[in-house]
């Protein structure tokens, strides 16, 4: 194994999804809900939001680092992330990400070359490669 940059730990407790989440360092403090959608109170956090937040945010990161080393100015830029929950037979439930790239100062073309380059820079798309299904859309807005 590498040698370990930064580690963090949280605790899950009380009835998983309406639960309750906590950082070790209580940085994060949260109470949980299952999504209205999925038959919940929905009057809390849910895994795949906090799960939304962390790629959208590493891929974003991940994407300035690709443009410093293509020598690319990206102001302006940012990154969505959907995650969908989505039935699948055999397992009951998978995760599919939509990853929203918008870099409005920037051809199309280009503009693909970085998300594709951010792509296997990001920690998170590697974890996730193999694994569920995440699609990369550059836009303009």
């Amino acid at each position: 194994m590498s040698d370990v940059i930064y580690s963090t730990e949280a605790l899950a407790t009380g009835a998983g999804r309406d639960g309750h989440v906590t950082t070790s360092d209580g940085a994060l403090d949260l109470n949980m809900s299952i999504p209205k959608e999925m038959g919940g109170a929905g009057d809390g956090f849910n895994p795949e939001q906090l799960f939304a937040a962390g790629y959208a945010t590493c891929f974003h990161s991940a994407l300035q680092a690709a443009a410093r080393g293509m020598k690319i100015s990206i102001t302006d830029s940012s990154v969505g992330a959907r995650v969908d929950v989505v039935r699948n037979p055999e397992t009951g439930m998978d995760l599919a990400v939509t990853l929203e790239v918008v870099l409005p100062n920037l051809p199309h073309d280009q503009a693909q070359q970085l998300a594709d380059a951010a792509h296997k820079l990001c920690p998170y798309s590697r974890a996730t490669s193999g694994n569920i299904a995440v699609s990369i859309l550059v836009t303009d807005d």
